[in-house]
């Protein structure tokens, strides 16, 4: 009966002690778009929160217990996503989202919960305009807007600008609505606005009419599904008027859709690339272990947005001392000189970080990072 009881106890110690380790993870969700439209950003993305989660599974001495959840590229979607991570999961920090509208929609919730999230790249202004707990690791559409703006009034000396707007996405219009602002501001002029609709797949008559007005350059703050399709039919009716984007076209497929068409084309990035010239000792490591980890496919922006908001989460965590969502708040509202693969992070009083716009042209069917921008 001793020799029982002894091995009752061993066993109902070793539950104890295995329930106590799982009491002891800090749960960190994730909500990212792994299906549908946006799924590829969002998978490049998973794939950075996956290495620095690789690199830094642990912090204040507990295991990070990461749930992922697929957003499916829809708002309400992504709504339910983030009910799920914060009622059923009980995360105390939640990563996400790829995708502005989803970023709306996931915010709401989080708002109402009081947990706090890191954007990855949401990048339209009222992701964090007037929240207390949502932060993000990228630059916000004004800001992107000014700077490609920027860049074709100083760079490519464009006068006459045109616009290509998908009007069912908050992304497109918005940064759309600030190349515009900022263009004209710098002495240019708006020759044509046209609209289109999420899915379309002929553009011809918006580009005949585009084309008719002779702009220097056309801005499409797209996806890179319809983006490429414009582009191939822009050339296929004659245009020779330069064609410009935002970071949603930065996708490896912009350039498989649009073929030959694609060459000449510039978009905005945020400052990290693995062709940039004098890379920082963060975004050097970044690359040298994303290579080690992923050898089959190069690094990528978004992947570099992942891993920077899973380390904003990590160094909160480390800086409250605590899993508290209040105090991960604070200390994420604190972000200051943060190194990440995208340069020095500090937020300001929105929680949007500064950093340099950069600059991506497709060159010989290739995409060179050839720079950065100083929104003016």
């Amino acid at each position: 009966m001793m020799k029982m009881f002894k091995v009752l106890a061993g066993v109902l110690l070793a539950v104890f002690m295995l329930s106590g380790a799982a009491q002891a993870q800090i749960k960190v969700g994730v909500y990212l778009p792994l299906t549908g439209q946006n799924a590829f950003g969002g998978q490049l993305e998973l794939d950075g929160v996956n290495l620095a989660y690789k690199q830094m599974g642990e912090v204040l001495g507990q295991k990070i217990d990461l749930i992922v959840m697929d957003n499916k590229s829809e708002p309400m979607e992504a709504t339910n996503a983030v009910k799920r991570l914060i009622e059923r999961d009980k995360v105390a920090a939640i990563i996400g989202t790829y995708g502005s509208s989803l970023a709306l929609a996931g915010g709401e919730v989080a708002e109402l919960a009081k947990i706090p999230v890191v954007g990855t790249s949401c990048t339209n202004p009222l992701v964090t305009q007037g929240k207390t707990y949502y932060f993000r690791a990228c630059f916000i559409d004004p800001y992107q807007g000014a700077g490609a703006a920027t860049y074709a009034v100083k760079s490519l000396q464009a006068k006459k600008a045109a616009l290509l707007i998908d009007v069912s996405n908050d992304y497109a219009v918005g940064l759309g609505a600030f190349f515009k602002k900022s263009f004209t501001a710098l002495g240019g002029e708006i020759v044509a606005e046209l609209k289109y609709n999420s899915g379309d797949q002929d553009f011809t008559s918006q580009l005949a009419e585009i084309n008719s007005k002779a702009p220097d350059v056309m801005f499409i703050p797209a996806y890179f599904a319809e983006g490429g399709i414009i582009m191939k039919q822009a050339r296929e009716l004659g245009a020779t008027f330069r064609i410009m984007g935002g970071d949603a076209m930065d996708n490896p497929e912009t350039v498989s859709i649009a073929g030959a068409a694609s060459e000449g084309f510039i978009h905005t990035s945020f400052p990290y690339d693995p062709t940039m010239p004098n890379m920082n000792a963060e975004a050097k490591a970044f690359t040298e272990a994303w290579n080690a980890a992923y050898p089959d496919k190069g690094p990528n922006v978004n992947a570099a947005l992942g891993y920077a908001s899973y380390l904003m989460v990590i160094k909160a965590i480390e800086k409250a001392g605590s899993a508290d969502p209040a105090a991960i708040t604070k200390a994420l509202a604190e972000t200051k000189d943060l190194d990440t693969p995208l340069g020095k992070l500090t937020l300001d009083a929105d929680h949007n970080p500064q950093m340099p716009v950069g600059i991506i042209e497709i060159k010989d069917g290739k995409r060179v990072y050839v720079g950065e921008v100083q929104p003016e």
